[in-house]
């Protein structure tokens, strides 16, 4: 007489992994055919680690946004008041971004094939990485930062087969899953910092993530299935243009990010990082005060630096040292004048 088979409790955990979603049908049709052919294994020695394969691939592929969209947020006023909260100055940025949403409004929320990526280039400390967060705050788009800097090997972008040993999705596919939708703004950060072993295809990657004619095919090779990336809004950042191939360059609209003055670093240090530090390190803004006389010598302790992550270290110094005097009991208001300042600024 015929006997009932009962199903594997691994591929039971798969089907219920599956039941909860809606895939695109090929690939639903890949991964029925892969269930199918793991139960015909079931009494094979080696049907567990198959199993446990076939458990993560799906694991993976119900977790991407393959339909979750979020709404932008087009008020022109609202980018505009939010650009000028996180960033001194910066103008031409500031007009490139409202530019863009301004094209958006026209279109209804839909973004046209932009003949070029935004790229910000300059020194380390200028705010490049921060600008593409605001951006991503200002259209109200979950923020994804990808680092290219020291970036070895290409399968940190495209993945590894999921036959290996050792196999897992790239980067943008960690980053979608993460952020659960399909249109953040991802920010590839460093793109001229890749090493030089891997140089050629690692741009040829990044060509792929840039053009519009490519990346609404993108393949992971873990995932091993088309998966588009059309909606994305993809920024990068630069130190220079040395490291960056030809075909690359030819996809970017490069914005240079001027160094600072001293008179913008203390416009920036009062009115943005101050207030900034003060509430992370949870002091009262009548705690700690420093006199404006003070400022020219806070933006310049060990010389000239074009960015600001000198500074806000600098003050981030200060407002301890606030802290701790608060803390052990030493005063609850501290101005910070010439004749004290020594006390308080960080020493390296």
């Amino acid at each position: 007489m015929p006997t009932d088979i009962k199903t594997p409790p691994e591929i039971e955990r798969i089907k219920e992994q599956l039941s909860k979603v809606s895939l695109p049908p090929e690939l639903r049709l890949r991964v029925d055919l892969m269930i199918e052919s793991l139960g015909r294994s079931s009494t094979q020695p080696n049907f567990l680690q198959e199993s446990e394969t076939a458990e993560r691939y799906v694991s993976w592929v119900v977790s991407l946004p393959w339909s979750v969209r979020t709404p932008d947020n087009l008020d022109l006023k609202r980018a505009q008041e939010t650009l000028e909260k996180n960033h001194y100055g910066m103008s031409k940025v500031k007009d490139r971004v409202l530019e863009y949403i301004s094209v958006l409004n026209l279109t209804s929320g839909q973004a046209r094939k932009e003949s070029s990526v935004l790229c910000f280039t300059g020194l380390p400390g200028l705010g490049k990485t921060s600008v593409a967060a605001s951006i991503a705050e200002s259209l109200g788009r979950r923020f994804i930062r990808i680092p290219f800097g020291g970036l070895g090997e290409v399968s940190q972008i495209r993945g590894l087969p999921r036959y290996l040993a050792s196999s897992e999705p790239g980067q943008i596919i960690k980053g979608l899953r993460r952020v659960g939708c399909l249109n953040p703004v991802i920010l590839l950060d460093e793109i001229d910092r890749v090493a030089e072993t891997s140089r050629g295809a690692i741009m040829g990657a990044l060509l792929e993530l840039l053009d519009p004619e490519q990346n609404s095919t993108f393949s992971d090779y873990f995932i091993d299935y088309p998966f588009s990336l059309s909606e994305v809004l993809f920024i990068c950042t630069a130190n220079n243009t040395r490291g960056i191939a030809n075909a690359v360059l030819d996809r970017l609209e490069l914005i240079d990010m001027p160094s600072y003055t001293d008179e913008e670093k203390i416009s920036i240090g009062k009115n943005y990082l101050f207030p900034k530090v003060l509430k992370v390190t949870g002091l009262k803004p009548e705690q700690a005060i420093i006199e404006e006389s003070l400022w020219p010598k806070i933006i310049r302790p060990l010389g000239y630096d074009a960015g600001i992550r000198t500074l806000e270290r600098t003050i981030d110094g200060i407002c301890r040292k606030v802290a701790r005097k608060v803390v052990e009991g030493k005063g609850t208001q501290f101005i910070l004048n010439e004749e004290n300042i020594k006390e308080f600024l960080p020493t390296w």
